[in-house]
């Protein structure tokens, strides 16, 4: 028997990782709602709340501050602002607040820690991908899980740009209909 004969059995290959039971499906044509809501509106900025994708365990939507003079200071959008998570005391008032209220009560908001990725703990609200120009930002987020039917309330509030805490109550069962929309491409 040679040197290289005497070679040891390979280890088992290591085990299929978990999909967390929040995570957006990656298999799941969503089902739409076609409505864009104003949140809030001052004489130089608009924040909509619009392209909200309905998928069978949660949402993804996307907020969109839309202003009349270019941007010059972004430190409210991107990694400087709508992904910026915070710890205990006052948060700056450049940073837009959002949040969902769901008719069950439960409350998820850009503000929270979020529980770490291994819990199944809900509800979460997930930072997605946010790009933007001069005049427009726009910022996704997964939503985890679907609202119960009732009332959805969406709060926003930005400081500095004269937007006092505002709510917009929608009818969950906007999204639960574009939820039971959703094709699944795959069965497993």
């Amino acid at each position: 028997m040679g040197f290289f004969d005497q070679r040891p059995e390979p280890p088992p290959p290591p085990p299929e990782p978990r999909r967390p039971a929040w995570a957006r499906p990656e298999t799941v044509l969503p089902g739409a709602v076609a409505d864009t809501v104003i949140l809030a509106r001052t004489g130089d900025l608009v924040l909509t709340l619009g392209d909200l994708q309905a998928y069978p365990n949660g949402f993804q939507l996307a907020v969109t501050a839309y202003t009349r003079e270019p941007l010059r200071h972004r430190s409210a959008f991107g990694s400087g602002g709508f992904l910026r998570r915070f710890g205990p005391g006052p948060v700056p008032e450049d940073f837009l607040r959002f949040g969902l209220r769901f008719a069950d009560g439960s409350v998820v908001t850009n503000l929270d820690p979020g529980p770490s990725d291994e819990s199944d703990a809900g509800p979460r609200l997930v930072p997605q991908g946010g790009h933007g120009g001069l005049h427009r930002h726009e910022q996704s987020y997964w939503v985890w899980p679907l609202p119960p039917p009732g009332r959805l309330d969406v709060v926003c509030e930005w400081p500095a740009r004269g937007i006092a805490e505002t709510t917009a109550e929608l009818d969950a069962a906007l999204v639960l209909d574009a939820a039971s929309r959703a094709t699944t491409l795959f069965d497993d």
